[in-house]
């Protein structure tokens, strides 16, 4: 083999080493599944009852509307569900269902608990292994009468391309323990990661720990001199973001802090 082609031969190696790192490390943008087949309940409650397990605050003010679902522990799976994006249909109960099966674009808020004492197909409806979502019921009437009780329908997962703006951190916590919700996410919706630097420190990132939901905690001070915090979320689909100097300098605890950017 010529020199030339030997170069040749090492550019193309190289090349291809790099580009499947490059692909790996930016998985493509999350698209919506399969649809599949589950059923559905309502539930009451006010605008501020509605984030439940996965520790939003009030859902309206927070940008969700009352287009929540808690889903089955088959589906929100300890808390990493939270924030994904669901469209929903009632299907195959022309008595209950809506004309034209309208469609139901619904964030998951929280979780629906199961209930041994009760059957699966009697009252335990978001008993393992079933896939069920109970619905803010102003919502629930979108695509069923509320007198059917429960309905099947058909969901899919779709990409949380309604949210907009930058991701939004709610801090919390003492000078010796920082709790923050991560939410307004779009993209995939859900979370499976936060990273959190200080100013003083900019090259190194400082792993967080889910608490529950979408509440995610530092135990460590981050506030003695009140620099700046940037974030690193990753989320479901395995795409991250780093979120430069999303707290300014002089943040405070209790204060909400918006990135410039999100999952596009």
């Amino acid at each position: 083999m010529g020199l030339r082609a030997l170069f040749g031969s090492l550019f193309l190696v190289l090349f291809l080493v790099v580009h499947a790192v490059h692909v790996n490390a930016h998985p493509p943008k999350f698209r919506a599944t399969e649809w599949k087949h589950a059923h559905g309940t309502f539930y009451e409650g006010s605008s501020d009852t509605f984030g439940g397990a996965c520790g939003y605050h009030d859902v309206v003010k927070e940008g969700y509307g009352l287009e929540t679902v808690a889903l089955s522990n088959a589906l929100f799976n300890k808390g990493e569900m939270c924030g994904a994006c669901f469209e929903l249909k009632c299907e195959d109960d022309p008595q209950w269902c809506k004309p034209g099966q309208p469609s139901l674009i619904v964030t998951a808020t929280n979780q629906c608990p199961p209930n041994p004492a009760q059957d699966s197909n009697n009252g335990g409806w978001c008993n393992e292994p079933r896939e069920h979502f109970d619905i803010a019921r102003p919502v629930f009437e979108t695509i069923a009468q509320y007198k059917a009780g429960i309905v099947p329908v058909a969901y899919r997962r779709i990409p949380c391309d309604h949210k907009k703006g930058g991701i939004k951190f709610t801090l919390s916590g003492n000078p010796y323990f920082t709790e923050v919700l991560v939410w307004n996410v779009a993209g995939a919706g859900d979370v499976k990661d936060v990273k959190v630097k200080t100013e003083e420190h900019p090259d190194q990132w400082l792993q967080m720990s889910r608490m529950w939901g979408q509440r995610w905690v530092y135990n460590g001070k981050l506030c003695e001199s009140q620099g700046a915090l940037s974030f690193q979320v990753t989320s479901g689909d395995g795409r991250s973001v780093d979120l430069e100097c999303v707290a300014p300098k002089g943040w405070a605890l209790g204060n909400t802090y918006e990135a410039k950017n999100n999952f596009d």
